[in-house]
């Protein structure tokens, strides 16, 4: 299955999706598509014309470009997540939390997808570290026993 993960460029969590069988929907492979693109005349940007346009999509115009920016590459994972993990209180170090309005945008988007999430706490602990490890991993088992 296609699992969304949020913070959308963490490793950890990608490592651990992927390490199930399921594919990551995660930001570091969008954003390495458009640096290797060669319609894209302008790095560090890695836009092109029509990613702004794509963003109003998720945003409206009177939101920040920024926003609309982010979420031209963030609407796409999420149309196509069919389950969610979401790390609440991460920090910086775990997964780039970036805009704060584009995340609260993100999180909505999810949440009002009717698909399976998983929502967790930022463990701080040795043993909630672990206990975070098997939820995943029991979460995932549990999207395979659906589909499969």
């Amino acid at each position: 299955m296609k699992i969304a993960i949020f913070p959308p460029n963490s490793l950890i969590l990608s490592d651990l999706v992927e390490r199930r069988g399921h594919e990551p929907l995660s930001l570091m492979k969008e954003v390495r598509k458009k640096v290797t693109d060669v319609e894209i005349d302008s790095p560090p940007l890695n836009i092109t014309e029509a990613e702004p346009i794509k963003g109003l999509k998720y945003a409206a115009i009177e939101v920040p470009s920024g926003v609309r920016g982010r979420m031209a590459i963030f609407g796409p994972l999420i149309d196509e997540a069919e389950a969610a993990i979401i790390m609440q209180e991460a920090p910086y170090g775990f997964g780039c939390i970036g805009c704060a309005r584009t995340n609260e945008l993100s999180m909505y988007y999810l949440r009002k997808k009717d698909i399976p999430i998983l929502e967790l706490q930022y463990p701080t602990t040795r043993e909630e570290a672990i206990e975070m490890v098997n939820k995943i991993n029991t979460f995932l088992d549990s999207l395979e026993e659906k589909n499969g």
